[in-house]
């Protein structure tokens, strides 16, 4: 058995839950795995919770925030909920969870005056903050898909989180981008502490990786060694910078490639370059500097 590679995550989003991918992924060196109360259909954790031989193997985080509606799933931040989603988690599975995250607190949040949601962000981050305190997780943080409406609501009354889970990868928008370091800074979180999430932003096989060449984004030994996925998994932790990723696949070889990218040097100079190009399709500009960094990097003409 390998040993561990403690950035990398294995995400369970699209995940059928089954005791041979988790064991693979043991047998790689995989040693965290990533869920939430709603996935699987809310039985994500009571899955889990039947692998009591696999499931001590590993760092487990989870999510809180969905919750079961009439016709689909209801997002709140309303502390009785989530307190009782913390508890019920702990039952399923068996054992209190690593970390909890909050999840995509913006899906409320965005729709609420500023003072207001101010007050139901640090209510909600107050719930985690006190479940560790209870002994219902070890740590928490915050996930978030659409970070930008948060930035403006942390100020010094705002509980820091131990780990902020954001999207990465060459399809991130730029405003995404910005807003996701924006929100660590605030949070005064260094990289180590930040994680990314969908560094394919769907599928591996989507085909805009036919389209695009990322391995222009390592330096050229490692050019030589990676296919285009590899080199697109590996930049992704610097787009924004992270120090763990979390990727999802059932499939042992998909993620025994990409395991295998982690050796590889990503050129830091491609990286700042991609990001000037994407600050400029922002503005709206196509001038032939900007056409030319788009050549250089084999970037994608939009995000």
């Amino acid at each position: 058995m390998r040993e561990s590679h403690p950035r990398v995550v294995l995400g369970l989003h699209r995940s059928r839950y089954q005791r041979h991918s988790l064991a693979a992924a043991l047998d790689m060196g995989i040693r965290a795995i990533d869920t939430a109360f709603n996935y699987h259909g809310f039985a994500a954790h009571q899955t889990l919770g039947r692998f009591r031989d696999l499931l001590p193997e590993f760092s487990v985080s989870t999510k809180v925030g969905y919750f079961p509606g009439t016709t689909r799933a209801v997002h709140s931040l309303a502390p009785g909920q989530l307190r009782h989603a913390l508890e019920q988690t702990n039952r399923d599975l068996g054992r209190p969870p690593n970390l909890v995250f909050l999840h995509n607190p913006e899906h409320t949040l965005s729709r609420l005056s500023p003072e207001v949601a101010r007050e139901h962000l640090t209510s909600a981050c107050e719930v985690l903050v006190n479940a560790v305190q209870a002994g219902l997780c070890d740590a928490w943080g915050v996930a978030s898909w659409r970070p930008g409406p948060l930035v403006g609501l942390i100020d010094g009354d705002t509980p820091r989180p131990d780990v902020l889970m954001v999207r990465s990868g060459l399809l991130v928008a730029i405003d995404t981008l910005e807003a996701s370091e924006s929100l660590a800074t605030r949070w005064r979180l260094p990289a180590a502490a930040v994680w990314g999430m969908s560094p394919f932003g769907g599928k591996a096989t989507d085909p805009i990786w036919d389209k695009i060449n990322p391995r222009l984004f390592l330096r050229s030994d490692s050019r030589r060694t990676c296919s285009p996925i590899q080199a697109a998994f590996r930049a992704a932790y610097y787009l924004p910078r992270v120090g763990s990723l979390a990727v999802g696949s059932d499939d042992p070889a998909h993620l025994r490639e990409l395991l295998a990218s982690l050796g590889a040097e990503v050129d830091g100079d491609t990286v700042t370059r991609y990001r000037t190009l994407l600050g400029r399709q922002r503005s709206g500009s196509n001038s032939p500097s900007s056409r030319s960094a788009s050549a250089r990097t084999g970037a994608p003409s939009s995000t």
